[in-house]
């Protein structure tokens, strides 16, 4: 049967959808209570969502618009949230930048976005100007003191004098609400369009099915605000629930312990580098905050570092897994349910979570048997809308409605178990050796801290297993101890024949190793 178009049927209708109604109705809602800690200063949701009103303003002023794309430079501080949120209540889009990203780097984000205006912090302005002045995209700052004796334009200034806007625009759910840039695994970064509507649906069913996140939580907001994890699991479910968030712009595990304790937090959201940093914090001092529960993302977590947390901070650890990409949780070990270590749980409500063949790659091929290890592909109302500028690339991610992770598992009984990256498998003498498998054993090792495990190039292997190692602080590890180690524990195709006893590993904007770095260096 064939209907005649209808714009009732066939249009985009009349709903609208903003994030920004995040921190506005928070505003009434929770009107007095406190919104962010910070540097021995407390917010209220009425004072940030009025900030946020007076630099809507003043970026309205500057001519943005719906639409429009700002650039944020910013750390973790209050003014992270004002820019944001104002920025989306504008109808315009919010581009944050890696806070380590330099000139270079961040020319490249601006030109590749669009970018109409780039708002950089104080701190970062050595990065920022130049990158800026060779795009010719306008800057204005934050957090420049009035005396630094610096001729650019201040944000906070422009706010003071213009007319606070009234309410945020309408959009519509599918409106781009923030482009995110991934962290280049693969090449040159590429911009992830989000969507309001994946974005707030993330929260609702987190908050709905995963966790138990109240008004009065007070939640450790360490991860960096400018990526999804930070963004989406701390600020944005927070600010739903009237619930308040400790800031720190830099991650220092002794500090972070010190904060969490003074304002007693109960939530700990983190990526497995900051578990690790506070086990060590944990045995430099006895205080302890009254966690009810912690998250973990971003990368796999050891179960050794998982046990070893639960023991030391008495929290249990709820594991789960996303992508930028998929705005980002795809699955969680929902808390109310026993957790199951070394699986990242079960899928979000509303997210279609399968295994395809990982071969082949022009089309998905879902495999049937139920232990089955592939590729984990992914649909659902918490994808992402393409990336931008990249239709190939777009078509390549997401093949007969599927997103392709990229990332090796299976999905027993409802329980979705990452076993590696695809590209970080390892193939030595015609076997695959799962990294992760690699590094939860060495993480059982009393003086190991953290590790990162990686394949490089071998004439008669193929690939040949190493490892990079850090030792926990005092504690001392011999090579060879290591390699041992792990034998007893593994076949013996998949021990390290070399281990790197090195003092850092190379990390990535969410946290992750980057395994790339460590391959082009120990491949020279």
């Amino acid at each position: 049967m064939t209907h005649s178009p209808d714009p009732a049927i066939d249009g985009a209708g009349f709903p609208t959808l903003s994030v920004a109604t995040i921190l506005a109705e928070s505003a009434v809602r929770h009107a007095d209570r406190p919104a962010v800690l910070f540097a021995g200063t407390m917010t209220t949701y009425r004072e940030l969502w009025d900030q946020t009103r007076a630099y809507a303003g003043a970026l309205r002023d500057r001519g943005i618009g719906r639409g429009d794309r700002v650039a944020m430079l910013i750390p973790n501080v209050p003014d992270f949230a004002r820019v944001y949120y104002a920025v989306l209540s504008l109808g315009a889009i919010a581009v944050p930048v890696h806070l380590l990203f330099k000139s270079e780097e961040i020319s490249y984000v601006l030109r590749d976005a669009e970018a109409d205006l780039l708002v950089a912090a104080a701190p970062l302005l050595a990065e920022a100007v130049p990158a800026a002045q060779q795009v010719g995209v306008p800057l204005v700052t934050v957090l420049l003191p009035t005396d630094a004796g610096v001729a650019l334009p201040r944000l906070e200034v422009e706010a003071a004098e213009s007319t606070p806007i009234v309410r945020h625009e309408a959009t519509s759910a599918l409106d781009p609400a923030t482009i995110l840039y991934t962290s280049g695994t693969t090449g040159t970064p590429k911009g992830a369009v989000g969507s309001h509507l994946s974005i707030i649906e993330q929260v609702h069913c987190t908050l709905i099915d995963a966790f138990d996140l109240r008004a009065d939580d007070v939640v450790f907001g360490g991860l960096p605000l400018f990526h999804t994890f930070g963004q989406t699991a701390v600020m944005n479910m927070a600010f739903r629930v009237g619930a308040s968030v400790i800031l720190l712009p830099r991650f220092d595990p002794d500090e972070a312990l010190a904060l969490m304790v003074a304002q007693q937090a109960t939530v700990f959201t983190a990526v497995p580098t900051m578990y690790v940093g506070m086990l060590e914090a944990a045995r430099r001092s006895p205080d302890r905050p009254p966690l009810r529960y912690a998250v973990s993302g971003g990368a796999a977590l050891p179960v050794a570092v998982l046990e070893a947390f639960h023991s030391a901070y008495a929290a249990e650890v709820h594991e789960g897994y996303g992508l930028t990409e998929t705005a980002p949780t795809v699955s969680s070990n929902p808390l109310g349910t026993p957790i199951r270590p070394g699986t990242v749980g079960r899928a979000m409500w509303g997210v279609d979570v399968a295994i395809a063949d990982p071969e082949i790659d022009e089309r998905v091929v879902l495999i049937d048997d139920t232990d089955a290890l592939g590729e984990v592909v992914v649909r659902g109302h918490n994808l992402f809308k393409g990336y931008l500028g990249r239709p190939d690339a777009s078509a390549g991610a997401v093949v007969d409605g599927w997103f392709r992770t990229g990332d090796l598992g299976t999905y027993i009984d409802g329980v979705l178990t990452i076993v590696d990256r695809k590209k970080d498998m390892i193939v030595r003498s015609g076997y695959n050796v799962y990294p992760t498998e690699v590094e939860a054993v060495l993480a059982r090792h009393p003086d190991v801290a953290v590790s990162a495990v990686f394949g490089i190039a071998d004439d008669v292997k193929g690939q040949e297993v190493h490892a990079a190692v850090v030792a926990r602080e005092g504690a001392s590890v011999d090579a060879n101890e290591l390699i041992a180690f792990v034998r007893e524990h593994i076949a013996a195709y998949k021990y390290p024949r070399v281990v790197h006893l090195v003092t850092e590993l190379p990390l990535g904007s969410s946290g992750k190793v980057l395994k790339r770095e460590l391959v082009e260096e120990y491949s020279r």
